[in-house]
């Protein structure tokens, strides 16, 4: 079967490389000119290494970034509110999460498709379907016919928006900033230790992605247009009611290499695929950052995806069993994102008082229990 898949991101490409494994025959297209080294970090969880074990990927992931043991929620100040210690997971799953930079896992995962055909600068302009198949027009003026198409282009799919009309982008008011430095020494405990502190309407993440880098992002509110409103902006001065450390990595980072976006997800919808044509990671199920969920979701899909293909003769089938599979999980994860961040970001001092008390006083075992439903993939049983 030969298959077409739209967009060359972690997704896209991760769903090439199990396609691949399992014989298919797989072209990419990506809208991008050109793979830029994008200044950022992810952080791989359980159920994401997993799968890369699967894909014969983990040794080269794991040894190309830097284990996470400890994940932390703390106040402004990293006094800890609630954690969860990776050492359960590791010893029932066989394998350890790990953060890496965003470029260098996307060029591990090109390198695994080397001799597949990988198409740069095509954006989708149009998508029309037939009894004879399904035929793409690009910006550029060429066009590819396919017979099964897997979308993997991201919260702002053409395709989706091709074939259903009935999603939307949810904004969550939120702006984030991300950046990468290689100049600050912290201490040792943070080389294996996710940390993540929540202040009043405003939060900061830090997590070493390799033996010299850390990633970072901050995370704050905003009314209306947070263009405005923090266009002139001190990061580092802003953040200057937090533990010093949060200031010192801002500071350590080229501020021309620091990414701004905005915070949204895709208000979760009620189908995946039409006929021949199926949704995958962002396109089907984009969720805001604050379980550390998005690319892994997008991981799992692939996986299971591939699983279905191989399963069915029908590409029909197989994407309704895919759908099955991991609808429910995936929407899942949407929502409990969603109210994580705003739980994050209050902004009454009350609320955080009894916030924080919650955490506090969470017994580890209800922690655990819910990260297992975020690990455990059901194929893999």
């Amino acid at each position: 079967m030969k298959i077409t898949i739209i967009g060359a991101g972690i997704g896209g490409l991760t769903a090439a490389i199990a396609l691949k494994q399992k014989g298919f025959e797989i072209q990419l297209f990506e809208a991008a000119p050109e793979f830029k080294k994008v200044g950022s970090g992810i952080n791989l969880a359980i159920n994401a290494m997993q799968v890369y074990k699967k894909l014969g990927l983990y040794d080269t992931i794991f040894s190309a970034g830097s284990h996470t043991n400890l994940i932390k929620i703390t106040d402004d100040n990293l006094t800890p509110l609630s954690s969860i210690d990776s050492k359960y997971f590791e010893e029932k799953y066989k394998v350890k999460s790990v953060a890496i930079h965003r470029a260098t896992l996307h060029q591990i995962l090109l390198n695994a498709l080397s001799d597949t055909p990988l198409h740069l600068n095509k954006k989708v302009k149009a998508l029309r379907q037939s009894e004879s198949g399904i035929e793409l027009d690009f910006e550029d003026g060429t066009s590819h016919k396919s017979s099964v198409l897997i979308a993997a282009d991201g919260i702002h799919s053409i395709i989706r928006k091709s074939i259903f009309d009935d999603t939307s982008i949810r904004i969550a008011k939120q702006i984030c900033w991300r950046g990468v430095t290689k100049k600050i020494e912290l201490p040792k405990k943070y080389q294996t230790e996710l940390n993540e502190a929540w202040g009043k309407g405003k939060r900061f993440g830090f997590v070493a992605i390799s033996k010299n880098e850390f990633y970072w992002y901050a995370l704050a509110n905003y009314k209306e247009n947070f263009q405005e409103e923090f266009q002139n902006i001190d990061l580092a001065e802003y953040y200057a009611n937090f533990h010093p450390i949060v200031s010192e990595i801002i500071n350590s980072t080229p501020k021309e290499n620091i990414l701004t976006n905005e915070i949204s997800d895709l208000n979760p919808i009620p189908n995946w695929y039409e006929k021949n044509i199926c949704l995958l990671g962002d396109s089907a199920h984009a969720t805001t950052p604050n379980l550390g969920q998005g690319a892994c979701q997008a991981i799992e899909s692939s996986l299971v995806l591939a699983h279905c293909l191989t399963k069915h003769k029908s590409p029909e089938k197989a994407f309704k069993e895919f759908e099955e599979r991991r609808i429910k999980k995936a929407q899942n994860v949407i929502k409990t994102s969603w109210r994580v961040g705003k739980m994050a970001h209050l902004q009454n001092s009350f609320l955080i008082t009894v916030r924080n008390y919650v955490l506090r006083n969470t017994p580890k075992n209800i922690t655990s229990k819910q990260s297992e439903g975020l690990f455990e993939i059901d194929i893999l049983k």
